[in-house]
C-alpha cells in the first residue's frame, strides 16, 4: 500500500469571495462555486476547496480563524483503499463510505483516503545546462508572466504530538522520514520512492498547532520567480523569498493566504529512494534557507521592494 501524494486540500475560509480572488491569481482554476463553498484544480486536478467556516459539514478545526480543515491523500487502486479502512478503525473521528475513509490524526487534522483522480499530464520544466551537462541547446529559458501550479506538493503543520503524528503516519498510512529536526521536526515523504516531503511537523516551543503553509509545486524556478512577481503584482503579500531550501534543495516563495497560514511556489526539490538515509539538523535561519529576500520582489520593477527602479534601458544609462 502507498500514498500516491495529496488528492485535495479543504480550507474553512471567513472571505471566502477574497479566497476567490487570490486563488485565481494564484493560477488555480475554478470548476465551481456558490454562496458558501469554491472548488479550484490545479493542472493534474488536485483540489483545493474554500468552504465557508461556518458550513457544518467541515471537520472541526484544529485551531481558531481561517485554517485548513482536511487533507485528502491518494491510492491508486480500490484494493489499497479498503486495506487501509481495516488499518485505520478505531482512530478518532473513524469514517468510511464506498469512496472514502478518514480520521483525525493525533494533533487533530483531518485526513481522508479515496482512489486517486488526478490526471497524467505533458508538462515538463526548463532543463538546467550545469558544468559537464549541457541539456537546453540553442532553446532560452523561458520567462513565465504567472504561475500554473502542477499540484498541491506538500503540507506543513505545527504539532504538540511530534512522536505521536510521526508514529501515526509511518505505521498506518506508510510515510517515510527524510530528514529530522531531532526532537523538534519529522520530514516525510508518502513512499520510500519520491520527493523529499509530503508533510512536515514542527514542534513549537509553546505547543502551538495549527497550519503553517501548503506548498504548491510548479514547473522549475523560472516558474516560481513568474509566479511570485505575478502575485506581487497583484497586492498579495510576501511573507519570505524568493530564496532556497538547504534541507530539501528546493527553491521557494511563500506569501500569506487568506484562506489561513502561508502558501508557497516551490520546484526542484531533492527526489529520494530506499537508499536515503535520514540526516539530522540543528533549526536555524541558515539551516531553512540558504538564501532567502526578506519582503519579496516587486512584480513591476522586478527589483526588491522599496529599492528604487533602474531608468535607462541600459544598467548603465544614469541620471546625472
Amino acid at each position: 500500500m502507498t500514498i500516491l501524494g495529496i488528492e485535495q486540500i479543504t480550507y474553512g475560509v471567513t472571505d471566502l469571495e477574497t479566497c476567490r480572488r487570490f486563488f485565481a491569481d494564484w493560477g488555480l482554476k475554478e470548476v465551481a462555486h456558490d454562496e458558501t463553498r469554491a472548488r479550484f484544480e490545479t493542472l493534474n486536478g488536485c483540489t483545493v476547496l474554500a468552504v465557508d467556516a461556518n458550513d457544518l459539514s467541515l471537520p472541526v478545526a484544529f485551531e481558531a480563524g481561517p485554517t485548513l480543515r482536511e487533507v485528502t491523500w491518494g491510492v491508486a487502486t480500490r484494493e489499497e483503499l479498503d486495506a487501509l479502512r481495516e488499518r485505520l478503525k478505531g482512530q478518532p473521528g473513524y469514517t468510511s463510505t464506498d469512496t472514502a475513509v478518514g480520521c483525525y490524526d493525533p494533533a487533530g487534522m483531518a485526513i481522508r483516503i479515496e482512489v486517486t483522480r488526478k490526471r497524467e499530464i505533458d508538462v515538463q520544466g526548463s532543463p538546467s545546462n550545469v558544468w559537464g551537462q549541457t541539456l537546453r541547446v540553442d532553446q532560452p529559458s523561458p520567462i513565465y508572466e504567472r504561475a500554473e501550479p502542477v499540484e498541491v506538493g506538500h503540507v506543513v503543520f505545527f504539532t504538540n504530538c511530534l512522536a505521536e503524528q510521526e508514529k501515526f503516519y509511518h505505521e498506518l498510512l506508510g510515510f517515510e522520514t527524510s530528514d529530522r529536526y531531532p526532537n523538534r521536526g519529522a520530514f516525510m515523504r508518502c513512499a520510500p520512492h519520491g520527493g523529499h516531503h509530503d508533510l512536515f511537523l514542527l514542534a513549537l516551543p509553546d505547543g502551538k498547532k495549527g497550519l503553517n503553509h501548503v506548498a504548491f509545486t510548479v514547473r522549475d524556478i523560472h516558474e516560481v520567480f513568474g509566479g511570485g512577481l505575478h502575485i506581487s503584482r497583484c497586492g498579495w503579500t510576501t511573507q519570505l523569498g524568493p530564496g532556497r531550501h538547504p534541507v530539501s534543495s528546493a527553491y521557494f516563495w511563500y506569501f500569506k493566504n487568506p484562506a489561513g497560514g502561508l502558501i508557497e511556489y516551490y520546484a526542484d526539490e531533492d527526489i529520494l529512494t530506499p537508499e536515503w538515509q535520514p540526516r539530522d539538523f540543528e533549526p536555524g535561519p541558515t539551516v531553512f534557507a540558504e538564501w532567502a529576500i526578506d519582503g519579496g520582489l516587486d512584480g513591476n520593477t522586478r527589483r526588491q521592494k522599496n529599492v528604487q527602479a533602474p531608468e535607462g534601458k541600459f544598467m548603465t544609462e544614469r541620471k546625472q
